[in-house]
């Protein structure tokens, strides 16, 4: 793009950004939006149109590729923000609001975790991560089951438990809700630890993370391109790290499969 920005050009922008807000929409299946996302990564000048659009819609362009297409993220206080305690409020479960989040953070850190268990994963684009319901489940109850011990020391030691790490705060809560029970009409109730998981593989998958593969173990899914963007970026929280530094995600081979947790093999 060579010039004065033209009102075609910011039409242009936008429609690259609309096409980001479509989260099952791909490059490969429009011809648009495939023309779209080679402009954007062969002109700098439309790049940087795209980021100022996006930045005043209060999103952020976090890469954009024939593989993943444009994957956005809301910034604080964007319209477009989906906040925590917003999807945690639509449970059922009759816990305090600040816990609530607390958990549902936990799962999907989980995932996260589950999907790209090494840092190779995340660098590697052709890595394809799968998830299931019962192994989310079950490495959240393993973290929980080693913060129990950690928890039991501190108190021997002295060492008050609020100055723990913050993915202790809720492992109580997890840890004593059932993992499954079902529903009158014999669906899995969602104020059990795996309807919390499902729901929010669910979720994602809505959102263009995750795509359904069967239903064995519960549910089981696999990673897209977008959803690795995404969770490049969730690797520098600190929550994520810690989890991991519990080491309850096991790698079992070189290729990613993931072994089953040991709550799976009880």
């Amino acid at each position: 793009m060579s010039g004065p920005v033209t009102a075609g050009d910011a039409e242009a922008a936008a429609r690259l950004i609309s096409f980001g807000m479509r989260p099952k929409q791909l490059p490969g299946r429009d011809v648009v939006y495939a023309d779209l996302v080679r402009r954007y990564t062969e002109d700098n000048a439309f790049k940087q149109l795209t980021n100022a659009v996006a930045a005043g819609l209060g999103l952020m362009v976090l890469d954009v590729s024939t593989q993943a297409g444009a994957v956005l993220a809301a910034t604080d206080e964007s319209v477009f923000e989906i906040r925590m305690d917003s999807y945690a409020r639509q449970s059922k479960i009759r816990e305090r609001r600040d816990t609530e989040k607390v958990l549902h953070g936990l799962v999907h850190l989980a995932t996260a975790a589950l999907g790209y268990p090494r840092p190779d994963d995340l660098a590697n684009d052709t890595y394809i991560g799968r998830v299931s319901v019962e192994q989310v489940d079950g490495v959240v109850r393993e973290a929980c089951r080693i913060l129990d011990e950690r928890a039991a020391k501190a108190d021997r030691n002295n060492d008050p438990l609020s100055d723990a790490p913050e993915l202790e705060q809720a492992w109580r809560v997890y840890a004593r809700r059932p993992a499954t029970a079902a529903t009158k009409d014999g669906r899995l109730a969602s104020d059990t630890t795996r309807g919390m998981v499902s729901r929010a593989l669910r979720f994602l998958a809505d959102q263009g993370f995750l795509v359904p593969v069967n239903g064995e173990q519960g549910g089981t899914y696999r990673t897209t391109p977008r959803y690795q963007v995404q969770v490049r970026e969730l690797a520098a929280d600190r929550a994520f790290a810690e989890l991991l530094e519990l080491g309850v995600v096991a790698v079992g081979d070189a290729a990613g499969t993931l072994r089953p947790s040991i709550s799976d093999t009880l």
